[in-house]
Formats: C-alpha cells, sequence, structure tokens
C-alpha cells in the first residue's frame, strides 16, 4: 500500500514537473519574441527616421551651399565650405566615440531589462 502511494506520488510529481517544464518553455519562447519584436520595431522606426532626417539634411545642406556659394560669389566655395564643416563634425564624433558607449549601454540595458 505505501509502495502504490509513493508510486502515485511520484507519477503526479512527474506529471508536474512535465507541465512545468513545458510551461517554463513557452514563457521563454514569448519572451524571447516580445525581445525581438521590440529590437525589430526599434531598428524599423530608427530607420525610417534616419532617411527622413538624412533627406532634410541633404536639402539644407544644399541649400546651405548654394546660399553661401551666392554670398561669396563663388559656389565651389560654398559647397567647400558645408563640406569641411561635416568633415570637422565628423572628426569630432570620431575622436568622442568612446565617450558614448557608456551612456549609451547604460541606457539600452536599463530599457531592455526593465521592458522585458
Amino acid at each position: 500500500m505505501a509502495f502504490e502511494a509513493l508510486k502515485e506520488n511520484l507519477f503526479e510529481a512527474d506529471i508536474n514537473i512535465q507541465s512545468y517544464a513545458k510551461s517554463s518553455e513557452e514563457y521563454i519562447k514569448l519572451k524571447s519574441f516580445k525581445a525581438l519584436m521590440i529590437g525589430i520595431t526599434f531598428i524599423t522606426k530608427l530607420l525610417i527616421i534616419s532617411a527622413l532626417v538624412g533627406m532634410s539634411l541633404l536639402l539644407l545642406s544644399l541649400a546651405l551651399a548654394i546660399l553661401l556659394g551666392e554670398i561669396l560669389n563663388n559656389l565651389v566655395l560654398g559647397f567647400l565650405i558645408v563640406g569641411l564643416f561635416y568633415a570637422l563634425v565628423g572628426l569630432i564624433a570620431y575622436f568622442l566615440r568612446n565617450k558614448l558607449n557608456a551612456p549609451l549601454l547604460k541606457k539600452f540595458s536599463n530599457y531592455y531589462f526593465k521592458k522585458i
């Protein structure tokens, strides 16, 4: 009789463990899907916004270069000034690239671990 009760308890424990494992697997799948979708939507929005901002910046830069060219009576000089400005901004960004790592990592880790 004691062996039968022990056998029943072990059988129920096995069923409970299998159910828990299946539930945990489904939860992990759902959690990873959520994380993946957050990343995909973030990247999609980033690409769309970046494309729009890039096009706007291109048109504004062209307009500024033409305006400077007309002011200086030399269109090439206007484009050169705008190009050198962007080269200077690029160099500054290049030299400050390591200082951006820590704040970006902190912001995204807070976002990732609190949202998911």
